[in-house]
């Protein structure tokens, strides 16, 4: 899992294309910054990667200088939040049916084969949180968009048992089992 300086740099680099990005028509926007050495690249900016990153780093303990960075990019985020609260919204319900698509096609291949897809629940399940993230944020989310979810949380429960958190442990305070039960999970035997 990323480090903390990794989640702030991202943030930074997002609130600074915040608004562009907002007023775009572009779901998935494009950041030309580079990650800390040795971390993986950035994703593109999202609400929903920005709604993450944004738990991940609250889940986490600061020095008092990343603190400062925190602090100073979630006042920035939140004024472009309630400045354009319609697009932020729209951008968030478009999004959702994107991580929709994306967390059915995986949830598909991984019934189809849990064994060979298993490996890579722990980096796809991210986009199972997002929808719990953007779901928050969205207007209005579709009913039959809201029930193909329930359904396949359920797909997801008959090929998974409970078990200990799969992040890095330092975010577990972020993502508690009772709001996020598919990150406590394990393959079925």
């Amino acid at each position: 899992m990323a480090s903390a300086d990794y989640d702030l740099g991202y943030l930074e680099t997002a609130a600074e294309l915040l608004e562009s990005y907002l007023l775009s028509k572009e779901i998935y926007w494009k950041m030309n910054t580079s990650s800390p050495p040795g971390e993986p690249s950035y994703p593109s900016l999202t609400l929903g990667a920005v709604l993450l990153a944004l738990v991940r780093i609250q889940s986490r303990q600061l020095n008092s200088t990343q603190d400062m960075r925190k602090t100073k990019v979630e006042n920035k985020i939140h004024q472009n939040q309630v400045r354009w609260r319609s697009a932020w919204g729209n951008k968030a319900r478009e999004e959702y049916r994107s991580r929709l698509d994306l967390w059915s096609n995986y949830l598909e291949e991984f019934r189809q084969d849990p064994e060979e897809n298993f490996d890579r629940f722990r980096y796809e399940v991210r986009r199972r949180v997002m929808l719990d993230l953007l779901s928050q944020e969205a207007d209005h989310i579709p009913a039959a968009q809201v029930q193909m979810l329930a359904g396949l949380d359920r797909i997801l429960e008959a090929l998974m048992v409970p078990g200990d958190f799969i992040w890095d442990e330092t975010l577990a305070t972020g993502f508690s089992a009772e709001e996020y039960p598919y990150l406590y999970l394990n393959l079925r035997t």
